[in-house]
């Protein structure tokens, strides 16, 4: 969970407190008390909240093993993603390029 949290409170600062216009079209829901034993945090559509999550990062195991899968993975912004989530498990939690 610590490994997430670092992870969540990265992306939120980044991605969403920075208004980063590559996440300005999403919102951040938070699942880091899942039940499943796989905190995790989704990016939904800002205008549909309750839709289909686009972006889910979660943590695995011990130690913990982050990995995030969906639709935005697979557009022009999922190598920022991979990058970002990347250097923030090893302990930068400095925001990177803009997509």
């Amino acid at each position: 969970l610590a490994a997430m949290e670092v992870v969540f409170k990265s992306a939120q600062a980044c991605w969403f407190a920075s208004k980063d216009s590559a996440f300005q079209p999403y919102r951040l829901a938070n699942e880091m008390n899942s039940f499943t034993g796989r905190p995790r945090f989704l990016l939904v559509p800002a205008r549909n909240p309750t839709g289909r999550p686009l972006l889910v990062v979660q943590a695995s195991g011990t130690p913990a093993r982050i990995e995030a899968f969906g639709p935005m993975m697979s557009q022009s912004v999922g190598n920022r993603i991979t990058a970002d989530i990347r250097r923030w498990t090893n302990g930068n939690t400095s925001c990177g390029t803009a997509a």
